[in-house]
């Protein structure tokens, strides 16, 4: 279970570190800053599921999960400024490459 959990972690810090080269308007600072910015937008994603339930669970993303991944990528630039900057539409963007990848790359296996 922890190891998963780290295998996750590396892999979505991975994601977010290619997002960042391939989206404008959004970089991470290091893999390190990818690894604690992929933390806190899990942490903030756990926190929204949470608090809208199954409405933003990947199996039913839709443009409701869509905007929550953008807003939680861009309020996570907030708690880790100095590892992670994004603004309005490097958000949208990445959420929508972080979104095409988790087509290919169910969260089961993550």
């Amino acid at each position: 279970m922890i190891v998963g959990s780290l295998i996750r972690f590396v892999v979505s810090a991975l994601v977010l570190f290619l997002v960042a080269w391939l989206v404008p308007g959004i970089s991470v600072t290091g893999f390190t800053g990818a690894i604690l910015a992929a933390l806190v937008i899990a942490v903030l994603g756990y926190i929204v599921e949470a608090l809208l339930g199954d409405k933003v669970s990947p199996q039913r993303r839709g443009l409701v999960g869509f905007a929550v991944s953008a807003i939680v990528i861009y309020v996570a630039q907030f708690i880790v400024p100095t590892f992670l900057s994004v603004n309005v539409i490097g958000a949208l963007l990445a959420a929508l490459v972080i979104g095409i990848i988790d087509a290919f790359v169910p969260t089961e296996l993550r």
